[in-house]
């Protein structure tokens, strides 16, 4: 699970993913069938931008290295893509996350393909916590769920 950048529950406590959208994710990767320690869960920035404003192209050229070297150490079979920011990144494309949302993407590093399942952020989730966001988040989890299920 790829996110887009530490908030500051993240950065008091230097794991990602540990404030209210990281217990919705946590939820979300139980209803998964997995524990958290089962998961990798990182972030494209590992740096909160200043007021937690969206990162900007330079900061995302920044880190991004780190982040693949990351992807590269990990060799996840999928990559769930929380959000805009880390679904742009990785799938090199602006298109409207409303719209990438449920269609599989691809990653490729030098030759090495990965399946990509870009997916609303958590914190997204609990802003529109509505009977069809939810509906459609779980949707994305699904498809990752059988995609893993074919790769075994």
């Amino acid at each position: 699970f790829i996110g887009e950048a530490p908030g500051a529950d993240e950065d008091r406590v230097g794991r990602p993913f540990v404030g209210a959208a990281g217990r919705k994710l946590d939820d979300i990767i139980a209803a998964m069938g997995f524990a958290r320690s089962e998961v990798y869960i990182a972030n494209l920035l590992k740096a909160r931008p200043p007021r937690n404003r969206n990162p900007l192209p330079d900061e995302i050229a920044d880190h991004a290295p780190f982040l693949v070297g990351q992807i590269r150490a990990i060799r996840p079979k999928v990559i769930v893509a929380l959000g805009r920011p880390s679904a742009h990144y990785l799938l090199q494309t602006s298109t409207p996350i409303s719209r990438l949302r449920g269609v599989w993407g691809r990653w490729e590093d030098e030759g090495w393909p990965v399946d990509v399942m870009p997916t609303f952020h958590p914190a997204f989730l609990l802003r529109q916590y509505t009977p069809e966001v939810r509906g459609q988040v779980w949707s994305d989890m699904q498809q990752v769920i059988s995609r893993l299920q074919e790769l075994s």
